[in-house]
């Protein structure tokens, strides 16, 4: 038992040697329980018992050390515990002899066997033993330790937190700078792109303003002859006096006075139409009548082009739906995305135009629908068309078509976010290379 006992401590195979060692160990076992033998008998079964346990001992010696060079050191117990347990049966043999000896005690070595079996499993319970108070200690060292770790771990990952949540600040600090710089760079853009087209306006409020201060300079000249010819009637005898006249040049006066009025006022609806393009977006809504405005940028653009390029003529068709409800827009906003969309158009009209194709004249259409679930506005010419690996990009910041100095790349992706994003609606483009192009502007009823 002690000896497979061993086997399965150190992990060895029990090969035919243990077979041997165990059969021949239970032989004696059995021979020693036999009833009163023969002294000679029972002193050679002594001596086989005591030989049988040699023979264990040197086989757990044998396996100790195969245990030890496969690097088992729990096989260094099982051979200190078979040392001392040799060391007693030697001791036990010397002091029985020394006593027989002397002749102190009559006694045999009989008990010796005895002894050792006792003093296996005594000694290597106190070995265990020891060995479980070395791994316990060893055991509370490391936990000691791991908690040292853990403590050191904890007070690492509480400074790398500080230091993570000061490195996130820092970025959010520069962050929240980028994206300060970046909107105030988005508002410098947007006001640039509004004053260049304010600028291209220019020519065009120039000569549609001419208009009604000519009409308020030659009705104020013949109101001024009329007041004169009235004066010199009045001035006249009474019996000579025409009232009939009178009366007719006072009428001729008071309509004159109206056109004056009429007219003044038109000329001061283009320049608050220019100050209010100029000035900056309050982003308010109100009921915007958007056939009158698209018509005011769509004559405004034209006659803006031609006063830098006096040759240019072009054709302007509008089909504007008289049933079209004032909608809610921000009407600065509405008139700039037009008056961009216009311009884009008069330019394809008139780059086209250069080429003189045959039969070709530049047109440009301007047409508005109501529809049940919103107003549709086209702006279309019958130019160039846009080529088809273009069309996708048309919408993006920055890009044109356009040469250098002659286009900033902002008009069409300022226009489809004030659309998109600031009226709810959309901005699509409808084209045929070298045809025509055709922008739609789609915005709800319920602004």
């Amino acid at each position: 038992m002690i000896l497979a006992t061993y086997y399965s401590y150190l992990q060895q195979k029990r090969g035919p040697l243990f077979g041997i060692l165990a059969g021949f160990t239970l032989l004696v076992a059995l021979l020693t329980g036999l009833p009163a033998m023969p002294r000679p008998v029972a002193i050679g079964i002594t001596g086989m018992r005591a030989l049988s346990l040699v023979l264990l001992f040197l086989d757990g010696f044998r396996i100790s050390l195969i245990a030890i060079r496969n690097k088992q050191y729990n096989a260094v117990l099982v051979l200190i515990s078979g040392s001392v347990v040799l060391g007693i049966a030697v001791l036990g043999s010397i002091i029985i002899a020394m006593l027989n000896y002397w002749k102190l005690a009559n006694s045999d070595y009989g008990i010796l066997p005895t002894i050792m079996a006792i003093s296996i499993p005594a000694v290597l319970a106190i070995l265990l033993a020891k060995e479980h108070d070395l791994t316990n200690r060893d055991l509370q060292n490391r936990l000691a330790e791991v908690e040292k770790l853990s403590t050191e771990k904890e007070s690492i990952l509480t400074q790398q937190k500080e230091l993570l949540e000061q490195q996130v600040a820092r970025r959010t600090a520069k962050l929240n700078q980028s994206l300060q710089n970046l909107r105030e760079t988005q508002t410098q853009l947007v006001q640039r792109e509004k004053m260049a087209s304010l600028g291209e306006l220019t020519a065009g409020i120039a000569h549609e303003i001419q208009n009604p201060l000519n009409f308020v300079n030659n009705f104020a000249e013949i109101s001024t002859e009329l007041l004169d010819e009235l004066k010199q009637e009045h001035v006249r005898p009474a019996d000579e006096r025409d009232p009939e006249l009178e009366a007719e040049l006072l009428g001729d006066i008071h309509q004159n006075v109206s056109k004056i009025s009429q007219h003044g006022q038109r000329a001061a609806s283009i320049v608050r139409g220019m100050l209010q393009h100029s000035r900056t977006s309050s982003g308010e809504k109100e009921k915007t009548d958007l056939n009158a405005l698209g018509d005011e940028y769509l004559r405004l653009s034209y006659h803006g082009l031609r006063a830098k390029d006096k040759a240019f003529n072009a054709t302007l068709h509008t089909s504007l739906d008289p049933l079209l409800e004032h909608v809610n827009v921000v009407s600065q906003d509405v008139g700039r995305v037009l008056l961009n969309l216009f311009n884009n158009a008069f330019y394809a009209v008139r780059e086209k135009a250069k080429a003189n194709p045959t039969g070709y004249f530049p047109t440009v259409w301007f047409v508005t629908r109501q529809h049940a679930d919103g107003l549709e506005l086209r702006i279309q010419d019958n130019g160039n068309g846009i080529p088809v690996e273009l069309q996708r990009k048309i919408f993006q910041p920055f890009f044109t078509t356009k040469p250098t100095g002659e286009g900033t790349g902002l008009g069409l992706s300022l226009s489809f976010d004030i659309i998109t994003k600031g009226h709810g609606g959309t901005l699509s483009v409808e084209t045929t290379p070298g045809e025509q192009t055709t922008f739609i502007i789609q915005l709800p009823l319920k602004g």
